[in-house]
This record gives structure tokens, C-alpha cells and sequence, in this order.
């Protein structure tokens, strides 16, 4: 019948069934733009997802480092340790030097910047670290809570020597560096050289294990002069706090 055979093409072909419209020039050129800016933000996504996770006392870069403050340490070398493979091999970094010239603030650069070439990067002071693995080991989590420090591709471990600790605290930190050194990196700022081992753990033994373990491995840092602070007492805060 006419009628019904009109009515029955009227609508063909059905919704579901119809061809798809191949993008014009305007969606091209649409797409075009989005997708290489797509992938411009994804480098800054992952810099403000891990930032947070790290942990860091603050975020201050190797640009506002005050290397006038430090002549004899070398810039273009202590810039090309913003470049370690991290994730390749375990690069270990022992920055030494008194209270208040910068060692903090070097290590949070340099982990700023591991996190930049797409690195986790957890970071803790060595009181906190020990207090954690004695809670642990209080509430039966002493080795599941130990990936906490061995899962991060670069451990900062802050204040090391500033406050001694005992033998149990001491035998508590060796295990982390134990479990972690061979396979992942460790970057300590210090206040005590190798030659006062004994003072930053209390124990000679365990103290000489643990430097042991990072003096073949690691890159050294010394940091010499006086403290930040008395120089700019009265004056802005320092760029350069510990």
C-alpha cells in the first residue's frame, strides 16, 4: 500500500542506525588544539598530585638556593644532581654542614625536582621516622608499615645527628637504610661528619653499618660557613633554613 509503504520510509533509517557525520574542519581543528595542550598538563598534573604526598617542609627550587652564601660549593655540579636517575640505580646523597646553611633547603630542590622527572619522593625527619617504627612495632605493623620507606623511588631523611638516638632508635633507622639502599636512593642532610659516626647514632657499631652502607654509594655535599640566620636576623626570612 502507498500509504504504509511512505509512512514506513518516512523515519528510515531508524535513530540507533543512522550514519555517523565524519568531524568537519572546525572539530578538526578543535581536537587539533586540544590534544597537544591535553598533553602539556599532564606533567603539571602529576607535579601537583605527588607534591603533596612527599611530604616536604616546604617548596623552594635550586633557583632560589643562595649559592653567593656558599662559594665553595659548586653550582653547575650541584644542578647536574637535579638530573640523577634516580629510578635507575641507587644514587645516595649525604649533604654535611652546620646548622642554618642550606642543607634542607638543598635536598627539598633536589626532591622537587625528582618529582618533576616523574620520581615519588617521600621525605621525614629522622625523629619522626624512629618514632613511627616504634608505633609500628607496637601495633604489630613493624614490616607491612616498612613500605612506607622502601616503596618511594628517593627517601629524604631529615635532621640526621641533630638529636642522638639510642641503640633501639638507632638499630630502627639501620633497618630502613638496610632494606632500601641497594634499590632505591636515600638523600640524608646531616649535621655530624663520618668522622663522629658514634654521636649520630650512640652506638659506634650501628652507626658505622649504617654510614657504611651510603659512603661508597653516595654523592657528598659539604656546606661550610655560618648559619643563615644570624647574617639575616632583623632582615626577610633566609631562602635557606637548614
Amino acid at each position: 500500500m502507498p500509504g504504509s509503504s511512505g509512512a514506513k520510509w518516512a523515519g528510515w533509517p531508524p535513530p540507533g542506525r543512522r550514519p555517523r557525520r565524519r568531524p568537519g574542519p572546525r572539530t578538526t581543528a578543535y581536537l587539533t588544539d586540544l590534544l597537544p595542550a591535553e598533553a602539556d598538563l599532564r606533567p603539571q598534573r602529576y607535579i601537583t598530585s605527588r607534591t603533596p604526598r612527599a611530604h616536604l617542609p616546604y617548596r623552594k627550587t635550586l633557583d632560589t638556593f643562595d649559592f653567593a652564601f656558599q662559594p665553595r660549593v659548586d653550582e653547575r655540579q650541584i644542578r647536574e644532581l637535579a638530573t640523577l636517575p634516580w629510578g635507575d640505580a641507587a644514587a645516595h646523597l649525604v649533604v654535611l654542614g652546620p646548622p642554618g646553611v642550606g642543607k634542607t633547603h638543598l635536598v627539598v630542590a633536589l626532591a622537587l625536582a625528582a618529582i618533576q622527572a616523574r620520581h615519588s619522593v617521600y621525605f621525614i625527619t629522622v625523629q619522626d621516622l624512629v618514632a613511627d617504627r616504634r608505633k609500628a612495632w607496637q601495633e604489630n605493623r613493624f614490616t607491612p608499615r616498612l613500605a612506607v620507606y622502601t616503596r618511594p623511588t628517593l627517601l629524604c631523611i631529615d635532621e640526621v645527628g641533630y638529636l642522638a638516638l639510642d641503640r633501639v632508635e638507632a638499630n630502627r633507622l639501620f633497618r630502613v637504610v638496610s632494606a632500601r639502599y641497594e634499590t632505591g636512593s636515600l638523600a640524608l642532610p646531616a649535621n655530624k661528619g663520618f668522622s663522629e659516626r658514634g654521636d649520630v647514632c650512640g652506638d659506634p657499631v650501628l652507626a658505622t653499618a649504617i654510614l657504611d652502607r651510603l659512603v661508597k654509594t653516595s654523592y657528598h655535599v659539604v656546606l661550610q660557613g655560618k648559619s643563615y640566620r644570624p647574617r639575616r636576623r632583623g632582615s626577610p626570612r633566609p631562602t635557606g633554613r637548614r
